[in-house]
Parts: C-alpha cells; sequence; structure tokens
C-alpha cells in the first residue's frame, strides 16, 4: 500500500497566511507544509489540500484514478476546493467499516475532538491509521486511567505498520497508543497537521526523533509495512542548563509520548515556601496526567529495579521499568550534602568527602546498570560568579563532578540555553 501526503502542514498550512512569527518566516523549501491530505494507491483520499490536482500532479500523481473521497474533520483552513470528476466528500461513521471494490477497507474510529479517525488496511493486510488534527482515539485510556480495548480490538490486527497523527500537540495520543500496544517500536509514526508552535528544520525533527517519529516533506511517497529506520531513542539522557532555561520542559517533553512515566521529584516540600510551592504547582499543571509523581532523593532503588512496584510492565520488555524523569540532580546532591555534614568544613574533612563519594558512586553506578529509561535533569553552575562562601565553592564543585560522572553513562547529553537544547551527545 502506497501513501503519498500530498500535504502535511495544519488546515491553515505553513507558513501560516500573514502570520509575522519565526516558526512561519523560516517556513521555506520543504518545510513549508500545504494542509495534510493522503492519496492511498491513487485510488483513496483522505482529506482536502488547496489545489489537489496540482499537489498530486507536483508529487508525481494523479487523481483520475480516485473513487473515494473521505474527510476527517470540520474543515477550518482555505476554502476546500473539489477537482471536477471526484467523488463528493464524505465522513464514515464511527464504528463502520467501508470496502473498496480494489481490496482497501477503510474503518472508522471515534476521536475525542470533532472528526474521524481512519484505519486503512490494504490488500495484502498492512495498516494504518490515521487521526486528524488535535485528535486522539477516543475510549484510549493512557495509564492510571483504567483500561480499554485496543482500538482495532476487534479485527485483532496488532501494532499498525504506520500512524500519521498530530504529534506535537497531542504527545498523549501516541502515548496511548504505545500503552495498548497500538504502536510499537517497528510502527512507522510520521508527524502531520504541522503548525507553527516549533520552529521547523533542525528543532522540529529533533523533537519529533526524541519521541521516536519523524517528518516528511510535501509531496512524499511511503510504502505501509516497508522497513523504515524508527529514530533511535537513548536509554539515559542527562538534561543541563541555568535557572529558567527551559530545561525541566525540554526534558519533559522527551517522555510526553510515553506511557507509564514516573517522575522523580527530588525537591520534596517546603513548608511555608509560597514560592517553592507555586514553582513545584506550575511543574505538575504541565505534566501529562496519566503520569506518577515519586517524591524521593532514594534513586538507586528506582534505576536499579525492574519497576518501581506501582507501574504495568511496558509492552517492549518486562523487566524494562517505566520511565523515569528525575528533577534534578542539583537537589539530590543538597539533600545527601545535608545528611553527610558535607556544610560544615571541620565534618567535610573528617568524613563528609568520603562519605559524599559513596553516595555519588553508588548512583552512577545504578545509572550505568539500569534497564530503564532515564531522563534526568541537572543545573549547569560555575560559569559565572564564584560564590562567596566556602560551602558554597564546595557545592559548586561536587554539582560539577556529579553532571560529568551521570552525563558520562548516558548516551545523550544536552544543554539547554535561551529555551534551545544543543546537543553535546548523542
Amino acid at each position: 500500500m502506497d501513501v503519498t501526503l500530498l500535504g502535511t502542514g495544519a488546515p491553515q498550512g505553513l507558513p501560516r497566511p500573514g502570520c509575522p512569527c519565526a516558526a512561519c518566516a523560516t517556513a521555506v523549501g520543504d518545510e513549508a507544509r500545504a494542509a495534510t491530505a493522503l492519496l492511498v494507491d491513487g485510488v483513496l483520499l483522505v482529506d482536502l489540500t488547496p489545489g489537489p490536482a496540482f499537489a498530486a500532479a507536483r508529487a508525481g500523481q494523479s487523481l483520475a484514478g480516485v473513487r473515494q473521497v473521505l474527510l476527517s474533520h470540520p474543515h477550518d483552513g482555505p476554502a476546500m476546493e473539489v477537482p471536477a470528476g471526484l467523488p463528493t466528500p464524505g465522513r464514515v461513521a464511527d464504528g463502520r467499516e467501508l470496502a473498496l471494490l480494489d481490496g482497501h477497507r477503510v474503518r472508522a474510529l471515534a476521536v475525542d475532538i470533532p472528526g474521524t479517525g481512519y484505519e486503512i488496511t490494504g490488500a495484502e493486510g498492512e495498516r494504518l491509521l490515521y487521526l486528524p488534527p488535535g485528535a486522539a482515539p477516543a475510549g484510549l485510556t493512557g495509564p492510571g486511567e483504567g483500561h480499554s480495548a485496543h482500538p482495532d480490538a476487534a479485527h485483532g490486527g496488532g501494532p499498525y505498520d504506520l500512524v500519521l497523527l498530530d504529534v506535537l500537540t497531542r504527545p498523549d495520543a501516541l502515548a496511548r497508543l504505545r500503552a495498548t500496544g497500538a504502536v510499537d517500536a517497528a510502527t512507522d509514526v510520521v508527524a502531520v497537521h504541522l503548525d507553527h508552535e516549533v520552529p521547523p528544520g533542525p528543532e522540529l525533527h529533533r523533537r519529533l526523533a526524541a519521541v521516536g517519529a519523524r517528518a516528511v516533506a510535501d509531496g512524499s511517497s511511503l510504502v505501509v509495512g516497508e522497513y523504515h529506520a524508527v529514530p533511535d531513542l537513548p536509554r539515559r539522557t542527562l538534561v543541563l542548563g541555568g535557572a529558567r532555561s527551559g530545561k525541566s520542559a525540554e526534558a519533559e517533553r522527551r517522555l510526553a509520548a510515553f506511557p507509564d512515566v514516573v517522575y522523580v521529584a527530588t525537591g520534596g516540600t517546603r513548608d511555608g515556601d509560597e514560592e517553592w510551592a507555586e514553582r513545584v504547582a506550575l511543574h505538575r499543571e504541565r505534566r501529562p496526567s496519566s503520569w506518577r509523581t515519586v517524591e524521593t532523593c532514594d534513586l538507586v532503588p528506582l534505576l536499579t529495579g525492574p519497576g518501581d512496584g506501582q507501574a504495568p510492565q511496558p509492552p517492549d520488555g518486562p523487566d524494562e521499568g517505566a520511565p523515569l524523569l528525575i528533577d534534578c540532580l542539583a537537589l539530590w546532591l543538597t539533600r545527601v550534602m545535608d545528611e553527610v555534614g558535607a556544610w560544615d568544613d571541620a565534618t567535610w574533612e573528617a568524613s563528609g568527602r568520603r562519605a559524599l563519594r559513596e553516595r555519588t558512586d553508588a548512583l552512577v553506578a545504578a545509572v550505568r546498570a539500569t534497564r530503564r529509561p532515564v531522563v534526568a535533569v541537572s543545573n549547569e553552575v560555575g560559569s559565572g560568579v564564584v560564590p562567596a562562601t566556602a560551602a558554597g565553592r564546595r557545592f559548586r564543585d561536587e554539582l560539577g563532578r556529579l553532571n560529568a560522572a551521570f552525563g558520562a553513562e548516558c548516551e545523550q547529553l544536552l544543554l539547554v540555553v535561551a529555551g534551545q537544547a544543543l546537543a553535546l551527545r548523542g
């Protein structure tokens, strides 16, 4: 089954008409995108892009053989153009199946916004799932939200070969598909309905690769079921950055499309500190509702165990455990230095230095041996004013050593500056 993407953008396209933002200003060449539309084997057209006949011709295709035109969502972009000779566009009722004469089968799936998702099966059994912009399958619950059937449980088809969805706006939809086994490590996940929330070019492709997805240019043709190298997801990632650099948001984005995430908060609570309480509340509000939070600095058992004792095991490995997001190592180090008496000069020299080394060595060894996906956050300090106290300088030095040792065990190392992630490794 061949799928040609006549467009890959949001309903208003990219760049948006009249929009002065930086993302729209730089959306040129292959990064300019018309509204998403799919041409399947030259006979089925799903959604309409402006100038569909010209879009097909630019892709080396023709609409002359189209026998069915389906719409997936209410149209709020440029006026729809239906070329002469094409069937009247329509929608399939949720749960109903449409059989085409050439052997394709189309099943309509309910989604959680106005619109319809489509599962398309080719004559040889290859299968794709297409979701409208901003949509996730309705009734498909994520981890911690109860249980529901696999979206194609009635057909028993297993994982899809190709999934096309709004990855950037609805990473939770991808997480839910992964949680039910509808998407596995071999599924080709292609982002469509791309809008101007993320700058195009390298940043767009970096963010998609971080969640195991990719984007293609308008006019690209895909062979459903053909092997395509899925982005290699690192098991361990360390995200560094200064205060308010966006490092925590970057770390959270990297796991937003995965199920069963355990958020490990090392900061704990601070009675009477309203500013700290506000920071914690803001972090919680932007996390997916399916994530579970563990407030602890006891990181070694979480890293070395097969799971946290609460999460269901993910479909890609019973001994791997749920992904961990650790935020952050600087607060972990502060707690450990408290416990070993590292702030007092005499205690530090007598026993604190040795005790801290033992604790950090144990943490680094656990990271080296872990089988769980881990994204950890830490502060990058020491590039500015030298702390005025010996204790402050001690913390700066020990955090630098911890970051270096922890980062040495990670496949990917990122530095976030002004909200932009720079890859130091991986």
